[in-house]
């Protein structure tokens, strides 16, 4: 079957079914049968990479058509930035490209020479995860179910499946769209020479114990001269992130180093991160107190990082956090069969979100809300009734307005603190227009602009609306002004995987579909 399929089949592809067929022999028929959704649903968000952001090689964009600067012309239907959905093809001179990794190939536009292997990686693990899921569908009843129920990943990132280095055994046993129970490692290590924030409740006499993810096991540990002190002790599943998972028994859910790129970005946990996560935690709650315990801060409660060769290591860390969600679930994993009326429920959403976002920001804390980050719990009808907010490395604080607000600056790290207004805005702005409410409007208008157009125009009045409410303060007006202004400033996510690209975020300005839709 892998020879017959091979002629239409890239060579990642190739080697995906060759692995699938050695160990989930049951899913190869669907993984074939994935591959062409797979393909366009990852053509779909490289197309808008490639209409949105400001990438070299590209001499003009308009509408559906891209001049590129030796004169080839890219052509294919016109899309909005929040539009999802896939592009069945795309024509370079006239010439039909159907595979994301061959079409990026074919531009050969500067620095994305690496970028032609992970979109290759991302359209078969996207494959694989539509199969699996197609082939185990499982009821939604449990916070944890709904976590596992994304099965396509980011919503506007072309390597929403990239996973290089996790063969297709490791992506069936650990990846939350595959439903798995992940059996985690325990490491005994020196509790006086950890680095540790907060009450470590995993102890052995002096030792302190680490929950490593059996990924790490596998392949990190090794070479760091470690092995686990007890294999398999913690039974837990994945969510979202893949890296935290939930304990079967309950408890903190449990933040794990799996030292690999996924989507763009190496998941380790840097020492960094686990100094910062308790002081933060308590800065966000406090902040959140002053609006009525407004948004649900899912804390951190303890971190720990071990020593390799002398220094604090982001390989061998983990951090927990309080579940507090409840019967939160992601905004990521709203699905359209969940809402009767999406005109009402996006109202009462957008008041909540902006209320408890934009309140956050004039007291001097940017989110990063999009919609793994961003959970949102249902009442008995459905509506959204609360929201909650974890994974607290990517908010932006700001010193000054901290200060002017009474509120002293925690010991966090200078990477988080900002008072350039640009960076507050283009962090929470970019998350939270960008593609929390993109994403939905996107979802719910199903392609209708007019209904589209109405949906945007329900977030507009909600941010009149909070804004109003608000104090009337330079923060608040200058926050205003720039949520209404002509642009949103968002994340490049292909701009940022570039060969040479600084480190750290790139972004690309966008039409506000605040101004020009609602």
């Amino acid at each position: 079957m892998i020879l017959e399929m091979g002629g239409n089949m890239r060579r990642l592809e190739v080697d995906f079914a060759a692995q699938l067929a050695a160990v989930r022999p049951d899913l190869s028929a669907g993984y074939a049968a994935a591959l062409p959704g797979a393909r366009a649903a990852v053509l779909g968000r490289l197309w808008r990479s490639l209409l949105y952001e400001p990438l070299p090689g590209l001499a003009k964009v308009r509408g559906g058509e891209i001049l590129l600067v030796d004169g080839r012309r890219l052509t294919g239907r016109a899309r909005l930035p929040h539009d999802l959905g896939g592009e069945p093809a795309l024509w370079l001179d006239g010439r039909p490209h159907t595979h994301p990794a061959e079409l990026l190939s074919t531009l050969s536009l500067p620095g994305t020479a690496r970028l032609v292997d992970d979109l290759d990686n991302s359209v078969a693990s996207l494959a694989l995860s539509r199969a699996g899921a197609a082939a185990h569908p499982h009821a939604t009843t449990t916070p944890e179910d709904h976590e596992q129920s994304v099965v396509d990943g980011h919503p506007y990132h072309p390597g929403c499946r990239n996973r290089p280095s996790v063969s297709v055994a490791e992506q069936l046993a650990y990846m939350p769209e595959h439903r798995p129970v992940v059996s985690l490692d325990l490491v005994a290590l020196p509790a006086a020479e950890c680095l540790v924030a907060g009450p470590w409740p995993l102890m052995d006499g002096d030792r302190l114990l680490l929950p490593v993810h059996p990924w790490q096991t596998r392949h990190v540990l090794p070479a760091l001269g470690l092995r686990p002190h007890i294999v398999g002790a913690l039974q837990a599943r994945p969510l979202m992130s893949v890296r935290t998972l939930a304990p079967l028994d309950g408890g903190p859910h449990v933040k794990t180093a799996f030292a690999t790129r996924m989507t763009s970005d190496v998941r380790d946990i840097s020492p960094g991160s686990v100094r910062d996560c308790v002081p933060l935690s308590h800065l966000l709650t406090t902040l959140a107190a002053r609006q009525g315990g407004r948004p649900q801060i899912a804390r951190y409660l303890a971190g720990a990082a071990a020593k390799v060769n002398g220094e604090y290591s982001a390989d061998l860390s983990a951090m927990l956090r309080e579940p507090g969600a409840g019967n939160a679930i992601p905004v990521a994993a709203v699905t359209r069969a969940m809402v009767r009326d999406p005109a009402g429920w996006l109202t009462a959403f957008a008041h909540l979100a902006l209320a408890d976002t934009l309140g956050l920001l004039a007291l001097g804390a940017a989110l990063e809300a999009h919609g793994q980050n961003l959970l949102v719990a249902l009442d008995g009808d459905g509506s959204p009734s609360r929201l909650v907010y974890r994974d607290l490395a990517d908010v932006r604080i700001s010193p000054a307005r901290l200060a002017r607000n009474g509120v002293e600056l925690p010991p966090i790290s200078d990477r988080l603190h900002t008072d350039d207004p640009e960076v507050l805005h283009a962090k929470l702005f970019g998350s939270l227009i960008g593609t929390t409410f993109g994403s939905l409007i996107s979802l719910f208008g199903q392609g209708d602009r007019a209904a589209e157009s109405r949906l945007w125009g329900v977030v507009a009045a909600a941010a009149r609306n909070v804004f109003d409410e608000l104090p009337g303060t330079p923060d608040v007006r200058a926050d205003r002004d720039a949520l209404f202004g002509a642009h949103i400033t968002v994340k490049a996510h292909l701009l940022a995987q570039l060969e040479g690209a600084p480190p750290g975020d790139s972004w690309a300005r966008l039409p506000n579909p605040l101004t020009t839709l609602a």
